[in-house]
């Protein structure tokens, strides 16, 4: 049997280290369901980056964990060949949460969308994510609601013209990781769904974070908003429109590194990298503890264009203690004689309500 060691969940158990000739493959991930997403859809390459990048872990598929809500990303557990719910409409960090805290030996992963999270399931979502519960939340963002139809969904751009808006949305939408940010998550990243070398980059520093840890990944729907992240995709906008975020390093972006971000006021600004004093330029502290500094870089998206200038990668990555091991210290505690038992079971068996002074 193999030493223990620790996983990147940030736990220790010897069932979820295989042995080295049971290494595991991405074969071995996907479930013998076939992938039924309309064509062209950025789930499938979300689907295979994410079956790719799970053997690196070196947990065994019987303790990994997917938990999605409803929408077409909540498919995902049928395609895994792991353990996994298919839950209901925006509850699925509830379930999730239960499971991650009740059962420390396995790596849960919760799967989600941009109405499944924002809408019905908003409130679940920012207490997970307050809490800081140990879940591996992707929440796909598409802009609009694919499972039923094309209605607009709470990341849907002001003046969006839909089956459900047909004069244009007059909604603001929610900028899903400023909310998330807002919710003080210790985690916090963007993706794009095409970008596999990033997508698994982002995933692999998720996974190694001991709390929550939120991604975004924006992901076209071919069918009802195609082309909705074209600017960040597309190779002679691409450029100008992202800004490629990395602790430690300077924030340059555009041809040559022509753009930058410095500091303006209580918040960030792009500027002309060659009208600004090299010190000037921010340096990303995706470790910074004040979530201040990520929330700016976050509201970078402004103006008629809001995703022009969008920061992509790791804004936020802070260690604090995971919801998880503090329930559990708890439990612990009790259980070791901390509280007296006949304490426990005067308070049980009192009756029918009692006073806690």
């Amino acid at each position: 049997m193999s030493d223990p060691v620790t996983i990147p969940n940030g736990r220790h158990a010897l069932s979820l280290v295989p042995k080295a000739e049971d290494k595991q493959t991405a074969k071995e991930f996907k479930s013998d369901q076939e992938v039924r997403w309309c064509p062209g859809c950025g789930d499938y390459a979300i689907l295979a980056a994410f079956q790719s990048f799970l053997p690196s872990l070196g947990i065994k598929r019987e303790n990994t964990v997917v938990v999605s809500g409803i929408g077409c990303s909540s498919r995902f557990p049928y395609y895994m060949n792991t353990y996994g719910m298919h839950s209901i409409h925006g509850r699925a960090p509830a379930i999730a949460s239960g499971l991650s805290v009740s059962r420390p030996d396995l790596s849960v992963w919760m799967i989600t969308g941009d109405g499944d999270a924002l809408s019905i399931g908003g409130n679940h979502l920012i207490h997970a994510l307050r809490r800081n519960v140990n879940l591996k939340i992707l929440l796909f963002n598409n802009r609009i609601y694919g499972l039923t139809k094309g209605q607009y969904s709470p990341t849907s751009e002001l003046g969006k013209v839909t089956k459900s808006t047909p004069f244009g949305s007059t909604d603001a939408p929610f900028n899903p990781v400023s909310l998330a940010l807002g919710a003080e998550a210790s985690f916090v990243a963007r993706t794009l769904d095409s970008d596999r070398k990033h997508l698994t980059s982002v995933l692999a520093a998720a996974a190694e974070h001991n709390g929550s840890a939120f991604i975004e990944i924006y992901q076209n729907c071919p069918i009802f908003n195609d082309d909705a992240f074209e600017v960040l995709k597309d190779p002679s906008s691409r450029d100008e429109a992202v800004i490629r975020v990395e602790h430690g390093q300077p924030i340059t972006f555009g041809p040559d590194g022509s753009r930058c971000v410095v500091r303006s006021g209580f918040g960030l600004a792009v500027a002309d990298t060659a009208s600004v004093d090299p010190a000037d330029i921010v340096v990303h502290d995706a470790h910074d503890a004040d979530p201040t500094y990520a929330f700016a870089l976050s509201r970078l998206p402004a103006g008629s264009d809001a995703l022009m200038h969008t920061p992509m990668g790791v804004l936020r990555d802070v260690p604090r203690p995971s919801y998880d091991d503090l329930v559990r210290a708890q439990v612990e505690h009790a259980a070791t004689g901390a509280v007296p038992e006949e304490d426990l079971d005067r308070l049980l068996y009192s009756g029918d309500t009692w006073a806690i002074v």
